[in-house]
């Protein structure tokens, strides 16, 4: 098993988790959902985040899913998962279980309970002797979380705990972040940035010094096209195959109503069975899975014109 550290970069797609449509895990789609993302070029793969619907699971059906993703990822690439809980008890079991099963390292999201910088920097420090060498993530999403990380917090936890491998950067607006923890002499070493947001900003968080992306969109290969093309110095390239995408990309941000459009979306394309949302879970409108489709077949002729 390869253990995340800071040199992680390129895409690691945050996987949703397939449901029936009687709610129960399909399996099946896991697989075929795995096949996807690593043919796509995924190099690497997050599981139980907030798009996986990690909080409508069991303790047991954690357990399962990431063991058939880990079974079908073959230690082809990384897979990180994420282990955020409202206390230490259960991300401690999660870790422990989720790393005996050959996870890669872990992820973890502040509680909205943190209001001052050192309570934040004391939270990450009590998760770090919690669990012990695992490398994580530190997640920066305070659209969700409604916690604010500043540049200066994150180089105090970075600079003070070795195990803080990966920035998972979620802020918006939140380019100038990415520019502050790059200055020479912020951090003591260079930690992974790989971004979220569905990679609605990926080419300018490419051009920033990100590393790549964490972070789900119904068409991976777009971000690693987008990273490919970056790395390659072929920056309006990299563009161009980002604004074929765009407005597929930018529908699918919708606060409440993303994670059920890119499971449709999915679903269109075969590579889940059903786009179930696990309940309590917004449901698409006949209207919105029409918007959906027309966007599709737009997409397609973008692509064709694109190459």
């Amino acid at each position: 098993m390869t253990r995340l550290n800071e040199e992680a970069a390129g895409v690691y797609v945050i996987a949703v988790t397939p449901f029936l449509p009687d709610g129960t895990i399909d399996f099946a789609s896991c697989d075929r959902m795995v096949d996807f993302y690593l043919d796509a070029g995924a190099t690497g793969l997050t599981v139980l985040g907030m798009m996986g619907e990690a909080p409508k699971l069991t303790v047991e059906e954690s357990r399962d899913v990431v063991a058939r993703i880990l079974a079908r990822v073959n230690d082809r690439v990384p897979v990180v998962v994420g282990v955020s809980a409202p206390g230490f008890a259960q991300i401690a079991t999660l870790t422990e279980m989720v790393m005996e099963l050959g996870a890669a390292g872990v992820m973890v999201a502040p509680p909205s309970s943190l209001k001052t910088d050192d309570a934040i920097v004391i939270y990450y420090t009590q998760v770090a002797e919690l669990i012990g060498d695992v490398p994580f993530v530190l997640q920066d999403f305070p659209l969700v979380t409604g916690v604010q990380i500043t540049s200066n917090v994150i180089a105090r936890i970075v600079n003070t705990l070795p195990t803080c491998v990966c920035l998972k950067h979620e802020d918006w607006p939140g380019l100038e972040k990415i520019s502050a923890l790059r200055v020479d002499g912020m951090l003591d070493r260079r930690i992974s940035i790989l971004c979220g947001n569905g990679g609605l900003f990926l080419p300018e968080e490419m051009v920033r010094s990100a590393d790549g992306a964490m972070t789900g969109f119904a068409y991976p290969e777009m971000m690693v096209e987008v990273v490919k093309h970056h790395a390659a110095g072929e920056m309006e390239r990299a563009q161009d195959i980002f604004d074929a995408y765009l407005p597929l990309a930018r529908f699918e941000q919708q606060p409440g109503l993303g994670l059920a459009i890119r499971k449709y979306t999915l679903a269109k394309r075969g590579i889940i069975a059903h786009d179930t949302l696990r309940k309590p879970g917004a449901a698409l409108s006949t209207v919105s899975r029409a918007e959906v489709d027309h966007l599709l077949a737009r997409q397609e002729r973008r692509l064709k014109e694109l190459n």
